[in-house]
């Protein structure tokens, strides 16, 4: 198990790195996210020639393999930016995999903390925002809720039927399946109202960053920059500042907090319970 408290510790200075870089600059820089897979692959490599076990190294390269996967995933499906998406490729590579099913119940199991620490994380990042722009999300809030009124109006029915149908002897358990259907309505118009009221931006030419969402496409003279997974690119920010045009982006929350804590979780519950 030693061996695994020097990734460990490397996994945690990088993290901690990239959430200051994230909160400073809204960026990760490829050296850092890149240089984590290197080292984690290096030390890798050499402890399994020195202890002459090259399943050590084997555990870990797969490991990268399957958060690289992951990653794109996430990427593709605009949930991580793309730096996000590059500090959990490295991730991938320091857990104490033994075998093939602990990338199911370790792998997996640090992706679902994520997401569930995340999710907090976002919740309460988003409270902050509209702490600051109450009137505009209100109004933004009345206006998505409108568009949904009958999927709220479904759910009520969905949650009583859920419940004869289930014949629910104890208040609490339909009580708590209730409101997890009824809620779901009033998260979606929230996560909505957020977007719109404090995550869309107008944004001038100078300080657009390579990576920027654009939130709808952009004409400047006869070339279309379009809208993209991936983001303006150099050449599409040379374009617009050229053009003195500014435009509208959509910013996002920045994720690396998460992957602190969901991480530093993920350690003292692991050598808490499970060593």
């Amino acid at each position: 198990m030693e061996e695994y408290y020097f990734l460990f510790g490397l996994a945690f200075v990088w993290i901690v790195f990239a959430v200051v870089q994230d909160l400073r600059t809204k960026e990760i820089s490829n050296w850092l996210n890149f240089s984590l897979i290197a080292f984690v692959l290096a030390y890798r490599a050499f402890y399994s020639v020195f202890v002459k076990d090259v399943m050590f190294f084997v555990y870990g390269f797969l490991g990268v393999l399957l958060f690289v996967v992951l990653a794109y995933s996430f990427y593709y499906g605009r949930i991580f930016a793309g730096g996000d998406a590059k500090l959990l490729m490295g991730l991938g590579g320091i857990f104490p995999y033994q075998n093939f099913y602990d990338y199911l119940y370790i792998g997996f199991g640090f992706i679902f903390l994520l997401f569930t620490v995340g999710a907090f994380y976002s919740l309460t990042y988003s409270l902050f925002l509209v702490s600051k722009k109450r009137k505009v999300f209100a109004r933004e809030f009345k206006k998505e809720f409108i568009k949904i009124k009958n999927w709220f109006y479904f759910a009520i029915i969905l949650a009583v039927v859920f419940g004869v149908f289930f014949r629910f002897n104890e208040f609490g358990i339909f009580s708590l399946s209730f409101l997890i259907i009824i809620i779901l309505p009033f998260l979606y118009a929230y996560a909505k109202a957020v977007e719109v009221a404090c995550m869309i931006k107008l944004i001038s030419p100078g300080k657009l960053r390579e990576g920027d969402w654009l939130e709808k496409n952009v004409k400047v003279g006869r070339k279309v920059i379009k809208k993209s997974v991936h983001g303006l690119a150099w050449q599409d920010i040379d374009v617009l500042r050229k053009a003195k045009k500014k435009v509208w982006i959509k910013d996002g929350v920045p994720f690396t907090p998460a992957f602190l804590f969901a991480f530093v979780l993920f350690i003292y519950i692991y050598l808490r319970y499970f060593v």
